[in-house]
C-alpha cells in the first residue's frame, strides 16, 4: 500500500533553490504519515474510551440526552436557532414526512462587541431576533408557546434534553457571565423579558443537529462531523458503554454522544505541532486549548498559512523579504484565500497574484513565490483532511463500524469548499484500512443541517414531554 509520503511527492517549483528548499522542508513538517495517522488513530480511541468513563477528561464525550432515530415519517411545525459562528441563523422548519420537508430563515450577524460582551446582551440579542423573525414570517402558533430546538455550538455539560452549563467558548466567542451557568436558563430569561412566546424545548450540539437532520433523511446515518469555522463530531453509542452515565434506567440502548473533539491532544502527545501552530496558539484568546480544532478548521487555516509565510519573509526566502501591513495582521490572511490558491491552474498564478498584490498589497511577487504560496496552501488543507480522517477512523474503530461500514453526515465550509478535502480523508482512510473497507465508509454533505437537526429534535422532545403529562 503507498504510503503518503510517496503519494504526495515534494513538488518540484521553478523558483530559488533557496525556495525548493523551504518547500521540501515544509511538505514533511506538514504530511501526516501513514505512520503517524495510526499513532493519532489509537491514541483517539484511547480518549474516547477515558471520556466515556468518568468526567473531566480530555475529550469529554458529552451525553446528549438524544436517544431515538428518526424515521423519516415525522410532521410538524417547529423553529430553530442555531449560533455558533458569524451569523445566528433562525428558521421554522415544517417535517413533511418521507424524508421531505420546507424551511423559511434569516440569517443575522452577530456584532463583535457581542461575542466578547455580557452574555445577558447576548440574549436579549437573540430574543429580538426570533421575535422579529416570527413578526415577519407569522408563524402559525398563536394558543401556545412555539417550541424551538437551540443549537449551541459551544462545548456544554448537558444535564438534560433542554439543559446545560458552558464549560467554554471557542470560535472568537467570550462572553462574560456565561461559563458554568446554564445557556437554556439564560435565553429562556430573555424571551421572558422580550415577551416572546416560545420555548427552548431541546438544547443542541450543532454536530448532533447534523447527525439528525442526516437521519431523518437517510435512517442509517451514525455519526455527524462540522468541519467549518470549528470542528467537532457526534455518534450514537451503546448505553452499556457510556459508564459514567448516571441518568435512571431508561428504555433505550442508544445515545448520541457530542465527543466536543477539538480538544484532543492536550498533552500534545501525538498530534503533529510546528512552529506556525505553537504561535497560532500562543496567541489566540484561548492558548492551550482546543489544539485539534486549531489543526484543522476554517478559523485558524488561513492564520497558520500566514504564519508560515511571514517566517518565509523573514528568512528573505518569499517577497525579497517585503511584507505588508495586511499580511502582518492576525487573521488577515483569509482562510478562503486557501481554496483560490488550490484551484488556480493559470500558467502565471494569476488568481495567486490577486490576493497576494492586490488584496494582501504585497510590493511584487514572482512565479516562484506564488508557487510556494500556493504549496503552502495545499500542505495546510490537506494536513487538515488526513487529522479529520484521523478522527473519523478512531470513531469507527472504536464501534467497529470500520468493518460494517457507516453514513457520515458533515457540514461546515472547510468540508464543502476547500479543494480535495474529502478526497484527501478518503484517501488517509485506505492507506489506513485499505479500499475495501474505505469504500463502506460513506460520506454525504448536511449542509446547515445542524438547524434542522435541531428542529427535529425539538419536535421529539416536545412529544416526549407531552407523552410525560398525559
Amino acid at each position: 500500500m503507498l504510503s503518503a509520503d510517496i503519494q504526495h511527492a515534494v513538488p518540484q517549483i521553478d523558483g530559488t533553490p533557496e525556495q525548493q528548499e523551504a518547500m521540501t522542508a515544509l511538505h514533511h513538517e506538514f504530511n501526516v504519515t501513514t505512520q503517524r495517522a495510526r499513532t493519532i488513530v489509537q491514541q483517539f480511541v484511547e480518549e474516547m474510551e477515558k471520556g466515556l468513563d468518568h468526567e473531566g477528561a480530555t475529550v469529554p464525550m458529552i451525553p446528549s440526552f438524544v436517544t431515538g432515530r428518526p424515521t423519516g415519517q415525522e410532521k410538524g411545525k417547529y423553529l430553530a436557532l442555531d449560533l455558533g459562528g458569524t451569523n445566528l441563523r433562525v428558521c421554522e422548519f415544517e417535517l413533511k414526512g418521507d424524508g421531505d420537508f420546507s424551511v423559511h430563515q434569516q440569517k443575522y450577524v452577530v456584532a463583535e462587541e457581542l461575542k466578547t460582551g455580557d452574555m445577558r446582551h447576548l440574549c436579549d440579542f437573540i430574543a429580538d431576533c426570533v421575535d422579529n423573525f416570527i413578526t415577519e414570517f407569522g408563524s402559525h402558533h398563536v394558543d401556545h408557546s412555539i417550541q424551538l430546538g437551540f443549537t449551541f455550538s459551544f462545548a456544554v455539560n448537558q444535564t438534560d434534553i433542554n439543559r446545560g452549563t458552558l464549560m467554554h467558548w471557542t470560535k472568537g466567542f467570550n462572553c462574560t457571565n456565561a461559563i458554568h451557568k446554564d445557556v437554556v436558563v439564560l435565553l429562556q430569561d430573555a424571551f421572558l423579558r422580550k415577551n416572546v412566546q416560545v420555548h427552548v424545548a431541546a438544547l443542541v450540539n450543532d454536530t448532533v443537529g447534523t447527525l439528525m437532520a442526516n437521519a431523518y433523511r437517510y435512517p442509517k446515518t451514525s455519526m455527524g462531523i462540522i468541519l467549518g469555522t470549528g470542528t467537532n463530531a457526534a455518534y450514537y453509542e451503546k448505553l452499556g458503554k457510556i459508564k459514567k452515565w448516571k441518568g435512571a434506567e431508561q428504555v433505550f440502548d442508544e445515545m448520541v454522544i457530542n465527543m466536543e473533539w477539538g480538544t484532543f491532544d492536550l498533552e500534545r502527545r501525538v498530534l503533529p505541532f510546528t512552529i506556525y501552530d505553537n504561535k497560532l496558539d500562543r496567541e489566540s484568546i484561548n492558548p492551550r486549548k482546543q489544539l485539534f480544532e486549531k489543526m484543522i478548521s476554517g478559523m485558524y487555516l488561513g492564520e497558520i498559512t500566514r504564519n508560515v509565510i511571514l517566517q518565509l519573509v523573514d528568512e528573505r526566502i518569499l517577497f525579497s523579504g517585503e511584507s505588508s501591513a495586511d499580511l502582518n495582521k492576525q487573521w488577515g490572511f483569509e482562510t478562503a484565500y486557501l481554496s483560490t490558491m488550490v484551484v488556480d491552474d493559470t500558467p502565471q498564478l494569476d488568481h495567486v497574484r490577486h490576493i497576494l498584490e492586490e488584496t494582501l498589497q504585497i510590493p511584487s511577487t514572482t512565479h516562484g513565490d506564488r508557487q510556494v504560496v500556493k504549496e503552502i496552501a495545499i500542505a495546510v488543507g490537506r494536513r487538515a483532511a488526513r487529522l479529520s480522517a484521523c478522527g473519523v477512523a478512531g470513531v469507527l474503530l472504536h464501534t467497529g463500524d470500520i468493518h460494517t461500514g457507516a453514513d457520515i453526515a458533515i457540514d461546515g465550509s472547510v468540508y464543502e469548499h476547500f479543494p480535495h478535502f474529502e478526497k484527501y480523508m478518503v484517501e488517509t482512510l485506505q492507506e489506513l484500512y485499505g479500499q475495501d473497507i474505505a469504500n463502506q465508509v460513506r460520506f454525504s454533505l448536511a449542509r446547515d443541517g445542524s438547524g434542522f437537526g435541531a428542529a427535529m429534535i425539538a419536535m421529539m422532545a416536545h412529544k416526549a414531554s407531552l407523552a410525560k403529562q398525559a
